[in-house]
């Protein structure tokens, strides 16, 4: 059985979690070992920060970031992201959490809409068909000619929706893995809400969860004693794609004791994320 495997930790000041330095060990470890993707959770250091320093100094490794759409415009985020994943040549994606709206899509679309999950799914279609609104082979860089792109090739995604207006399209180029990986958790959320957009459902509760055409991973906590074998049973007995691992207590000791149970490091590691958590090649957003 072939798993994926990524791991959650929250970096920041507190002693009780890994400083920047310590994220630095734990990425360079979990590389080695052939974990997918560290997801970074908000601990006073902006996550997407996180991965821009991390991603720097250990590439052979993804990064999820979460991301709140809580005061995130998603012209914003699309754009950061994307940025994190041409610097990293595709080994980013976005942990994509329910939340409220910002000051800038609030004022320019007014609505009374409270529902969190619907919320997710405009914002998360809205990311989806801005990574695909300028094309990678719009970008052509004829320096002799003066041509930078074929601007006939990039489009607005002129979207208007309950809870956004987002004209586009962005200023750089697609990614290399198609589009960034888009993580979402059942909970809050709802399969029918996440559907069309995630290319990940994370679930602490797999049983009887489907998928559709997302690969389906299951979170747990795990400690350094945690049973290798069951892990790998309950991984079966679900059909799951991967699972996230929530290490309790010493991060690199759990890594350690584990994941080399779960899976074996390829010889070379997959060139972007969506290969490393065995994603196929994103279909295109219809309008």
């Amino acid at each position: 059985m072939s798993l994926a495997v990524t791991v959650t930790i929250a970096v920041g000041d507190d002693p009780a979690v890994p400083s920047l330095a310590e994220a630095g060990v734990i990425a360079d470890l979990a590389a080695r070992l052939g974990v997918a993707a560290l997801r970074l959770t908000d601990a006073a250091l902006d996550p997407t920060v996180v991965a821009a320093y991390l991603a720097g100094r250990h590439p052979g490794i993804g990064y999820l970031p979460e991301v709140p759409t809580t005061h995130q415009a998603p012209y914003n985020v699309a754009r950061r992201i994307l940025s994190l994943d041409r610097a990293t040549a595709g080994r980013i994606g976005v942990a994509l959490l329910p939340g409220d709206g910002d000051e800038v899509s609030d004022q320019n679309r007014p609505t009374d809409a409270t529902d969190p999950a619907r919320r997710w799914a405009e914002y998360a279609h809205v990311l989806t068909r801005l990574w695909e609104s300028f094309p990678r082979e719009a970008l052509i860089g004829d320096q002799e000619n003066a041509i930078v792109a074929d601007d006939t090739l990039i489009r607005r995604i002129d979207h208007e929706g309950t809870f956004y207006r987002v004209a586009g399209p962005l200023d750089g180029p697609s990614s290399v893995q198609g589009r960034p990986v888009i993580v979402a958790d059942l909970g809050t959320l709802d399969l029918a809400s996440v559907a069309t957009s995630a290319d990940v459902i994370v679930t602490g509760r797999p049983g009887g969860v489907d998928r559709g055409g997302a690969a389906l991973f299951g979170r747990i906590a795990v400690g350094a004693t945690t049973d290798p074998a069951a892990l790998r049973d309950w991984a079966a007995d679900h059909s799951l794609d991967g699972i996230e691992l929530v290490p309790d207590g010493d991060v690199t000791a759990v890594l350690r004791a584990i994941v080399p149970h779960l899976i074996s490091p390829a010889a070379t590691p997959p060139p972007t994320l969506r290969a490393a958590l065995g994603l196929s090649e994103p279909l295109a957003v219809l309008a």
